[in-house]
């Protein structure tokens, strides 16, 4: 009888004990790999910050001061204006699942305007400006409505928005460039964005302080609004944020017209960058933007990511670009070593998404 009391004793005290028992097997599982993806899983920028701070040392190591210069390091900054400003507007449309391939075209369209409204028509420049910002924005309306209330998939909508804006864009031109003298003589707020000063020996452009204001306060917002946080509950479950009462309609509407007009923003930028106004500029940003998001550790599948990552996201591409150009490497060494990176954040981003599960 007192080995069956004992034993029944026993059993009762590892009946008491067994939540310490689930908890000690819990925390097995937690070994250094599983804390490592959790916190890429809460900090998902942190990955491109340490990529973009391992390349800087790296081409830092190899060509010394010649890299190291302020001169290099600000015309990184001034290399990447462009994209990191164009990067942001999709940054918002891929928070939601999302995607916009016509970012680009909505870009140069948009300095087409406000430029053949000032030369060809003899509109005020700061009006031709607002009009161009105008016609961004309606684009991305336009988007925004297709894809919430007719429910067509983002990404057949701004495949069809780029070709529709592309072909108007060459349509309205006429493919005419406005050349950089007369910008200069004429207009010289369209070049607003190209105006340089210098700052303990760096060189920095209007654009520049642009894409750098324009990603903290995007990324203010997106963390400490009410916006920001249905916007990545929009992203991560549509349904779901639907049933605790996010107006899902007037979320997709606001990024959609909100990246339309970051885009023409870049249009502007576009203008100061190069100096002129050209038809054929800025080819290439969809895919550029995109690269810069996925290298930036935003998830393609929305509701993860931040701004900033697409910032640094942005820089690795541009430390990459003048450090394989300064080293004397094939240019076609730089398409290959992104291509990796895209490729390796894609992996990154679906090696965290099985852990976060």
């Amino acid at each position: 009888m007192t080995d069956t009391a004992s034993k029944g004793q026993d059993y009762e005290s590892s009946l008491s004990g067994s939540p310490s028992t689930v908890a000690a097997f819990t925390d097995t599982r937690k070994g250094i790999v599983h804390k490592i993806q959790h916190a890429l899983h809460q900090t998902p920028s942190l990955v491109p910050l340490i990529v973009l701070v391992m390349s800087i040392l790296i081409f830092g190591a190899l060509l010394g001061s010649k890299f190291f210069s302020p001169f290099a390091l600000t015309l990184i900054l001034q290399q990447v204006q462009i994209v990191g400003i164009l990067g942001a507007a999709q940054s918002l449309v891929i928070l939601t699942a999302g995607i916009d391939l016509s970012v680009g075209a909505i870009m140069v369209f948009s300095s087409v305007i406000m430029g053949t409204f000032t030369f060809r028509y003899g509109i005020p420049a700061p009006i031709s400006i607002l009009c161009g910002l105008a016609i961004g924005t309606a684009c991305g309306a336009v988007n925004g409505w297709l894809v919430s209330k007719m429910k067509l998939p983002p990404f057949i909508v701004t495949l069809g928005m780029w070709q529709i804006v592309l072909a108007a864009n060459f349509l309205y031109s006429a493919n005419e460039t406005i050349r950089a003298q007369e910008i200069e003589a004429e207009a010289p707020l369209l070049q607003l964005f190209g105006i340089t000063f210098d700052v303990a020996g760096a060189r920095l452009t209007i654009g520049v302080i642009f894409m750098l204001l324009l990603a903290i306060g995007l990324a203010f917002v997106l963390r400490q609004t009410a916006w920001g946080r249905h916007v990545y509950a929009v992203g991560d479950d549509v349904e779901a944020a639907e049933l605790s009462g996010v107006q899902t309609t007037k979320i997709l509407m606001s990024v959609y017209m909100l990246s339309g007009l970051i885009c023409a923003f870049a249009g502007w930028a576009l203008i100061g960058r190069i100096g002129s106004v050209s038809p054929t500029s800025g080819q290439l940003g969809n895919i550029e933007s995109i690269t810069a998001v996925v290298i930036g550790g935003i998830s393609l599948f929305g509701g993860r990511g931040s701004i900033m990552g697409m910032l640094f996201g942005a820089l690795i591409v541009g430390v990459f670009t003048l450090g394989l150009r300064l080293l004397g490497a094939d240019a076609q060494w730089t398409y290959l070593l992104i291509g990796v990176l895209i490729i390796g954040a894609v992996a990154v981003d679906q090696w965290i998404r099985k852990v976060s599960v």
